[in-house]
């Protein structure tokens, strides 16, 4: 494997990844970072975990030193399917802009978009979007992608499964026809495919992975458990050592499992589409740094969950298809770590299941588990719960606007109080640390 400074990136650089722990580049480095840094075009496809954000990122970044961004006119792209993701990659690339000089920032929906404008106005070297909030900016002519040298488009089948593959085509008709492109997709057909021949020229290809892969740190368990006991079952594996993410069908039951748990003494968070970003960014955090180690999700956020050290993924509902699958499982056993995935199994689903796993290219072991069993303590580190309910803080009461204001007047609302979009919008984006995942 070549070093680093051999693959062609700038000192800088190189110095940066030694002190972030980076020692030698994973294999979709090796294989991808000198066609790009040369210019060229690139389709990559890469299990999740395998280093594609440095991949893909080192190479903008590398392109990008020694120039100059403009007000409004960004000179690299990465675009991503989620708002998670978004923070996630401009997390892993932040150090290595800094040691080049670069800014590098997200615009992604739920955040104050005026507070992204006024970053968007400071000029910014390397923007991380999602297609929805950066269509909204160039709609309203607060970002210009004219001047864009360089775009990665990251899980492009992704965007496809979102529907978002339409925004992405008319984002990269605002980008210079001659600009260098980077394509990274788990699979390539359909509308994926249409896209790589439409605006990628005789692209590289590097395949470092089949999108069906068992990786091999990645242990598959199928545990065949009865209906009256799943619930008992779940909430011993929860109460396990270690970094734990829990996969739910729907945001009812993500919402239901937490209460239920927390209950029981396992502090769980929840993350999933009906919370708002401040919330979904701080169950994130409060998973990264260990204060919550069990995680609660639906797969509308698996893609976004890029953390270290999750040593258990639990389908507590089974997936829906052998993509979904392979998305959640792509939460564990990342960047050559060992993880364990276990997918909870009714008798009524047994057929279901097989299936899955089968068109998922995954071998798993099948066994049946009740509540306290050996089997079960062996496989995922299951032990009996607290009890000891977890009870969040109680949050301060706050005064409505204008209430001081009118006990001191006695009299009705400030005038202007009550206006139609009176309201503040969140806040910037939060950091959340993590820079060692390279998803």
């Amino acid at each position: 494997m070549p070093s680093f400074a051999e693959l062609g990136l700038p000192e800088p650089v190189v110095k940066a990844l030694a002190s972030e722990g980076f020692t030698e580049p994973f294999p979709i480095q090796a294989a991808t970072l000198p066609d790009t840094i040369a210019g060229r075009d690139l389709l990559g496809r890469g299990q999740t975990g395998s280093g594609k954000t440095l991949a893909f990122g080192l190479a903008l970044l590398s392109r990008l030193a020694g120039g100059r961004s403009q007000a409004r006119r960004p000179r690299g792209l990465v675009l991503v399917p989620t708002r998670e993701l978004a923070t996630q990659v401009v997390d892993a690339l932040t150090p290595f802009a800094r040691a080049l000089g670069l800014t590098t920032t997200s615009v992604v929906g739920g955040m104050s978009f005026n507070r992204q404008v006024a970053e968007l106005n400071r000029g910014v070297d390397l923007l991380v979007a999602t297609p929805g909030r950066l269509t909204d900016h160039t709609t309203q002519r607060t970002c210009d992608l004219s001047g864009v040298e360089i775009t990665a488009i990251d899980e492009a089948d992704r965007m496809a499964d979102m529907g978002f593959l339409p925004q992405v085509r008319k984002i990269l008709d605002l980008t210079p026809a001659d600009g260098q492109r980077l394509l990274f997709s788990a699979t390539l057909d359909g509308e994926v495919g249409t896209l790589v021949r439409q605006y990628l020229t005789d692209p590289v290809t590097r395949s470092i992975a089949s999108s069906t892969a068992q990786v091999e740190t990645m242990d598959h368990h199928v545990l065949h458990v009865d209906l009256a006991s799943k619930p008992r079952v779940v909430t011993e594996i929860a109460a396990r050592d270690g970094r734990t993410i829990l996969f739910v069908r729907t945001k009812h039951g993500v919402d239901r499992l937490v209460k239920t748990l927390r209950r029981d003494g396992v502090n769980a968070g929840a993350l999933h589409g009906g919370k708002a970003q401040n919330a979904r960014n701080r169950a994130i955090a409060e998973f990264k740094d260990g204060q919550t180690p069990v995680l609660v999700a639906t797969d509308v956020a698996a893609r976004g969950i890029h953390v270290d050290d999750v040593s258990l993924v639990v389908h507590v509902d089974p997936p829906a298809d052998p993509k979904d699958y392979l998305h959640r499982a792509g939460r564990t056993a990342r960047a050559g770590d060992s993880g364990v995935v276990v997918t909870m199994v009714t008798p009524q689903e047994r057929r279901d299941v097989d299936r899955l796993t089968r068109l998922a290219g995954v071998r798993a072991t099948n066994t049946d588990v009740a509540p306290g069993d050996a089997a079960l303590t062996r496989i995922t580190g299951a032990r009996t719960p607290s009890g000891v309910p977890i009870i969040e803080p109680p949050k301060p009461a706050q005064q409505p606007r204008g209430s001081a204001r009118r006990s001191r007047t006695g009299g009705g609302a400030p005038r202007g109080a009550g206006a139609p979009g009176g309201g503040r919008s969140g806040g910037g984006r939060p950091r959340t640390g993590g820079r060692r995942s390279a998803a």
